[in-house]
C-alpha cells in the first residue's frame, strides 16, 4: 500500500475522532469495508494490542499501520497519531476565546454525541466477530459490567478477560 495514501486515510480517521477508539468505524470503513486490506480479527488484534501498550488509546492505529505496511506503515501509524496533536493547539486557542458562544456549545455537544455514535458503530461489527459461543458473550456482558460499575483500567479487564479463557483449558 502506498504509504502516503496510508498516512491520509490514518490522518482522517484521528482528525474526525476526538478520541482514540472513536476512529475506529473510519478505520474499519477505509481497510476492512470498502479496500479489504485488513480483516476484522487482525483489526481486533491491532486495538487489543494498542490497549495493553502504554499511550493513547488511538495506538492501535500503529498496529493497523504495520499490520497494512510492515515497519513503515507503523511509522505511518504513529505519525498519523501525533498530527491531531499538534494541529490542536491552534485550535484549542481559538476555542478558548468563544467557548461562551451558544453556537460553540451546540457544535461541541453535536461533537461528542457523533463520538459516541461513532464508538457503538464500530464496536458492534467487531463485537459480532468476536463473540462466537454462550462463553465469550458471558465473558463480555462481564467485562461490560465490570467497566460501567467500578474504576478499574481497561488493561486489567482484558487481561483477566484472557486468562479466564488460558485457565480454563489449563483446567480441562
Amino acid at each position: 500500500m502506498n504509504l502516503f495514501l496510508l498516512y491520509l486515510l490514518l490522518v482522517k480517521a484521528t482528525l474526525t475522532s476526538f478520541s482514540g477508539l472513536t476512529s475506529l468505524a473510519i478505520v474499519r470503513q477505509d481497510f476492512v469495508v470498502e479496500r479489504q486490506l485488513l480483516t476484522d480479527q487482525q483489526l481486533t488484534t491491532a486495538i487489543a494490542a494498542g490497549r495493553l501498550a502504554p499511550g493513547p488509546n488511538g495506538v492501535y492505529l500503529v498496529g493497523v499501520g504495520y499490520f497494512l505496511a510492515g515497519y513503515p506503515g507503523a511509522a505511518m501509524g504513529w505519525l498519523a497519531l501525533l498530527t491531531p496533536a499538534f494541529l490542536s493547539i491552534p485550535l484549542l486557542g481559538w476555542l478558548r476565546r468563544h467557548q461562551a458562544h451558544p453556537a460553540c456549545q451546540r457544535v461541541l455537544d453535536s461533537v461528542l454525541l457523533a463520538s459516541a455514535g461513532l464508538s457503538l458503530a464500530s464496536a458492534l461489527p467487531l463485537a459480532r466477530e468476536a463473540i462466537v459461543d454462550a462463553r465469550g458473550l458471558g465473558l463480555a456482558v462481564a467485562a461490560a459490567v465490570v467497566l460501567l460499575r467500578t474504576r478499574i483500567d481497561s488493561f486489567w479487564v482484558i487481561l483477566g478477560c484472557a486468562a479466564i479463557p488460558l485457565l480454563y483449558s489449563a483446567l480441562i
